[in-house]
């Protein structure tokens, strides 16, 4: 299943307190079961003024929906094609290869 990137602007997102992102998280939570579990949740990077999180879905639609259940803006959505890290110079394809590997 494809694995898509959320860029949520969130202005003072770096000024959240354990308990705000909590109960967020637990919106996040919610929205996905009463999606029957199709669409999941990975995780999340929080900075200054947005959101990035990982979510491996269906489609766009699908990511577009659980925003909207939560509330919480999906300001961009980008489909993952590959992940590169320290490993790959070694020669490896990490997870996931997106069949990439002849690369």
């Amino acid at each position: 299943m494809p694995k898509y990137i959320i860029e949520r602007v969130v202005p003072g997102s770096g000024a959240l307190t354990t308990r705000s992102l909590q109960k967020i998280a637990r919106s996040s939570f919610d929205a996905i079961t009463q999606m029957s579990h199709r669409i999941q949740w990975v995780e999340s990077w929080v900075t200054a003024d947005k959101w990035f999180c990982l979510y491996i879905a269906p489609d766009e639609d699908t990511i577009r929906e659980h925003a909207t259940l939560v509330g919480f803006p999906a300001d961009a959505i980008y489909e993952v094609m590959a992940r590169v890290d320290p490993v790959t110079a070694e020669g490896h394809i990490p997870w996931p290869s997106f069949g990439l590997d002849d690369c």
